[in-house]
């Protein structure tokens, strides 16, 4: 949970191609076919606020929620150049507190991920579940053990950029679960000088019926999950999935999905 330090200034360069707007569009059309058109969101795992963003732009009242000063501290430069009204907090999501409730938590791209025991997981999702309002509703993804067992387990990927570039190398343990990828990244500093930092960073991989229970001991109400990629069933192929939870005030919220 300490990683994104240095990677935090070039964070964004190398994610350029990470589908928030998808991200951003599917949550909103879910809330709104939930009845929640505005409101308090929370962003948990919020990063440098790229969804953020979005959302707020969406005409949510957004709420950011980040362990990482360094992804912050570009979150909140982003904000002051839209001119966006968002709340960011420094706090791990395993412990976060709020000033109240919200009608929506959501958290995408694998940020429960890095929670490596069921128990801390569960943690989390208790205090969603506290912090969300009656008929709330908590969005969120995750790699599954397919993806890292299958699909980047034991991969090398590198990429170059004018300025700067990486090499990301994944080590999976089929017995622990957990991906450890190490980053190395050369960002340009003169015409021909480079600073050269690493960074590790340790994901696992969960199931649908891992999440779904551990959602439901946190006294969440399942709703529906998807293959993030098709929008359609949840396969043994699935690599990332949506999953649709709710607090539910009365039967009928969860039965408008």
């Amino acid at each position: 949970m300490d990683a994104y330090g240095d990677f935090a200034e070039v964070y964004d360069i190398f994610m350029d191609e990470t589908p928030y707007g998808e991200w951003a569009d599917f949550a909103a059309a879910v809330l709104q076919k939930a009845g929640i058109g505005d409101g308090l969101v929370l962003d948990l795992g919020c990063g440098t606020g790229t969804l953020t963003q979005l959302l707020a732009a969406a005409g949510y009242d957004m709420i950011g929620v980040d362990n990482s000063d360094r992804m912050l501290n570009v979150a909140m430069q982003k904000r002051d150049c839209s001119g966006a009204d968002i709340l960011y907090l420094q706090q791990d999501m395993r412990s976060f507190e709020l000033y109240g409730t919200v009608r929506a938590v959501v958290s995408f791209c694998d940020s429960l991920n890095y929670l490596l025991k069921e128990q801390e997981l569960l943690q989390t999702f208790r205090l969603v579940c506290n912090y969300l309002d009656p008929g709330g509703f908590f969005l969120f993804d995750f790699n599954t053990v397919y993806k890292y067992e299958t699909v980047i387990g034991e991969a090398t990927i590198a990429e170059n950029r004018e300025d700067c570039s990486f090499i990301w190398e994944n080590y999976y343990d089929p017995k622990t679960g957990y991906n450890e990828y190490d980053l190395t990244v050369f960002v340009r500093e003169g015409r021909e000088l480079f600073r050269r930092f690493t960074e590790t960073h340790v994901q696992r991989g969960y199931t649908l019926p891992v999440m779904r229970r551990l959602a439901e001991e946190a006294g969440l109400s399942f709703v529906r999950a998807l293959d993030a990629d098709t929008h359609g069933e949840v396969t043994k192929k699935s690599e990332r999935i949506y999953v649709i939870a709710c607090k539910q005030a009365g039967r009928e919220d969860g039965q408008r999905l």
